[in-house]
């Protein structure tokens, strides 16, 4: 399912709200970005839309976005990437 054509109850919004808070919380506050918070709740979104509900489910799949979002991230530096 897109998440684009999904609809969502007001308490999974409220769901999802609170683990983007959750997750975003446990970022080193340079990471806080609005870049970084977008990302997160794409992957909730697609992993919501797939009907997942599981709250500690759905903060893993935020989770993952920031390890992807770390993996690429341009300011690790080259020899950290080489690892």
């Amino acid at each position: 399912m897109n998440p684009r054509g999904a609809v969502f109850q007001p308490e999974l919004i409220e769901l999802m709200k609170s683990v983007l808070d959750d997750v975003t919380a446990m970022l080193p506050e340079a990471k806080r970005t609005s870049s970084m918070k977008a990302e997160i709740a794409s992957q909730i979104l697609a992993y919501a839309a797939k009907g997942e509900r599981d709250p500690i489910a759905l903060k893993m799949a935020g989770l993952q976005a920031v390890v992807e979002g770390t993996h690429y991230s341009h300011d690790i530096s080259p020899e950290r990437r080489a690892v």
